[in-house]
């Protein structure tokens, strides 16, 4: 939030050090500012920016194709295909389990379809989005609360969308002047109550002077009042629809380079890493490990003609597309403890060659920036792996270290051999060869990995186990957002962090625990009562089955545990016979109204069990798709259900 004053700001407002001292802030809060006759404006900064610009500078280096987003079709069939079959990870905007469901029910084949979708999905509008997806697939259905409204909110459907639609009502339907509707905006988003009271009646009076009937006037208000708290202005809502139709554009058209722009920019996340590498496993692009002669600074394409069958072989994706070009290089910059000057250290040392081991590296690198804790990060995470073993390399390392600051210090004292040249390289290198022993236990690495890059190099012998368990699991953690708030949930997945407290009150045991589906990981409380009956498996590397209810704690989603139990072969029938859920199977071909119908159905009985679509897709494949919100399985709802889709539709597991 900047602030703007016509003169000296001191004249307006006192000013302090932020708590670092770096900036000069307002002690005013901001509302306090604007009564004291500032402007006040927000500048939003979107990273997807960042991932478009290095996109299109990767189509133009390794394709010689020029992208201009600013003029790019607006009508691509293969975008709209994309978000159509629901594949927004990393769409700005549309990548959220619950806008990725409305977005397959839509299936947008305009701009403004994707514009309409970021105004309403938001708390106060989303539950117009089943009528907007309605009134699109059949424009019979548009109707307008009254008939002045239909100059105005055409684009709108008949609904309130967007911000101007209030306006506009309250001007034309209200009598509001312009300034009147800007302070009935400005209410609205404060949320003042007393001044709502004010605009209420002042509304409602309004409407009922131009004709209104007074019970209509006060429904209109009741449409209103929940949505324009939260409403987008049209130009908003356009200007992200805009964005996110870039970055589904260059995921569907060029998806190499926008996947190795999504990882180069979410690089320091490596939840987000992990997430994206799981979708370039999906969309059968290669990516390869770390690798200190190949990577660079960020995520980079290669060609996959060039590489061996051993770099192929030591991909991190499974099937690769056939006719698959590039594959993408995990960069160095996602290691942790690797900085930008080891990084350009690296880099300008490889000019001269690849490097030929770990000696080799140290002679060649200005090692106060590549210091041990780099370098050991290095060998740990796999991007040495070439010269030898993890566990040779570590062993040496302390002596290789020892070895190349003495050859950096006669290189600074200009010294040269006997019969060597000044200026002669190879006078400053040396060679320690690794020891003959053994490669650290498997569990060892899987520890490095994890905590260095955020997934597994190695396959994790849990692995299969979370394959099983993500059967019985009612939604991925990379899914949940904050409409899963208050929602049960059943997650299976391996215990990577255990932190043990005490409570303050009763001095009782209790945990914070992680666990992660092998994807994402979700922080868990333990609370005392489970915490005894658990204690003995909450331990790292432990694959456990939960079942509880989500809550959001310090701005971070958490997993509050009511059940807790270790994952095993046998347990698992009798666990998952215990967290049911109801699976409704949806014919192929089965049109969007049928969908429509069904998707209201199921939200006429709420109730506490997940239920999951069983979507047809290519072959005998089914997708499924976790709605979310809970359902009372009803034996009413599972007669409407199999009348609406057929006898087979409904099924509890």
């Amino acid at each position: 939030g900047i602030v703007i004053a016509p003169d000296d700001i001191t004249k307006f407002v006192p000013l302090q050090r932020e708590a670092n001292g770096e900036k000069l802030v307002s002690q005013y809060d901001m509302f306090a500012v604007e009564e004291a006759g500032l402007v006040k404006m927000d500048f939003l900064g979107i990273r997807n920016l960042s991932i478009l610009g290095k996109a299109v500078e990767y189509v133009q280096r390794e394709r010689q194709i020029k992208v201009d987003l600013d003029n790019i079709p607006l009508d691509d069939k293969k975008t709209y295909e994309l978000l159509a079959r629901g594949e927004t990870m990393g769409v700005f905007q549309l990548s959220s389990s619950g806008m990725t469901k409305w977005l397959i029910e839509l299936r947008p084949k305009v701009i403004t379809d994707l514009s309409a979708m970021v105004a309403l999905y938001r708390p106060g509008p989303m539950g117009s989005i089943p009528d907007y997806i309605e009134r699109a697939h059949d424009p019979s259905k548009i109707k307008f609360f009254d008939p002045r409204m239909r100059d105005y909110m055409q684009q709108s459907l008949g609904l309130l969308v967007y911000q101007e639609d209030v306006l506009l009502t309250a001007i034309n339907i209200a009598g509001y002047s312009w300034l009147d509707a800007d302070k009935f905006r400005k209410a609205m988003g404060k949320k003042i109550p007393s001044e709502m009271a004010k605009q209420k009646t002042q509304f409602i009076s309004g409407a009922f002077a131009k004709g209104m009937p007074l019970k209509k006037a006060n429904d209109l208000w009741s449409l209103i009042e929940p949505f324009a708290a939260y409403g987008f202005p049209k130009a908003h809502a356009a200007s992200y629809a805009i964005i996110a139709y870039q970055t589904a554009y260059m995921k569907a058209n060029f998806p190499e380079e926008f996947m190795a722009a999504v990882m180069t920019a979410e690089s320091a996340d490596v939840d987000k890493i992990a997430a994206a590498i799981e979708e370039c496993k999906r969309m059968g692009i290669v990516v390869f490990p770390p690798d200190i002669n190949k990577s660079v600074v960020g995520f980079s394409l290669e060609d996959l003609s060039s590489l061996s069958q051993e770099d192929l072989r030591r991909s991190l994706s499974g099937d690769i597309n056939s006719g698959a070009k590039q594959g993408i290089r995990f960069g160095l910059s996602a290691i942790k403890n690797v900085g930008e000057g080891a990084i350009e250290s690296v880099i300008e040392g490889r000019k001269k060659g690849e490097f030929k081991g770990l000696s080799d590296l140290c002679s060649r690198v200005d090692t106060r920036l590549v210091n041990r804790k780099a370098l050991e990060s290095l060998i740990k995470s796999g991007a040495l792996d070439k010269f030898g073993s993890r566990a040779a390399q570590l062993l040496i390392l302390d002596q290789v270290l020892e070895e190349s600051h003495k050859v950096a210090k006669s290189r600074s004292l200009g010294q040269v051999s006997l019969f060597g040249e000044s200026g002669d390289s190879n006078i400053f290198s040396f060679s320690i060869e690794l020891p003959d022993v053994s490669e650290l236990p498997l569990e060892q690495l899987l520890i490095f990995e994890k905590d260095l890059l955020g997934f597994y190099l190695h396959e994790p012998p849990f692995l299969k186990s979370l394959k099983k368990i993500a059967q019985i699991s009612s939604i991925k953690v990379m899914d949940l957002t904050d409409e899963h708030i208050g929602q049960k949930i059943t997650l299976g997945g391996v215990i990577t962090n255990v932190k043990k407290v005490f409570t303050k009150k009763s001095n009782a045991e209790m945990a914070f625990i992680t666990i992660s589906d092998g994807i994402a990981g979700i922080e868990a409380v333990v609370f005392p009562k489970i915490f005894e009956d658990a204690k003995d498996f909450l331990i790292r590397d432990q694959v456990v089955i939960a079942s509880g209810r989500i809550d959001k704690r310090e701005e971070e989603l958490s997993f509050v545990i009511e059940k807790l139990e270790r994952y095993d072969e046998e347990n698992l029938d009798a666990f998952s016979n215990t967290q049911s859920a109801v699976e409704i199977y949806i014919p192929q071909g089965t049109g969007v109204n049928i969908l429509q119908i069904v998707n209201k159905t199921l939200r006429d009985y709420p109730g506490t069990m997940p239920v999951v679509l069983l979507l047809s897709g290519s072959g005998n494949e089914l997708r499924r798709l976790n709605l979310p919100f809970m359902i009372d399985p009803s034996p009413v709802l599972e007669d409407e259900i199999k009348r609406i889709l057929g006898e087979g539709a409904f099924k509890k597991t």
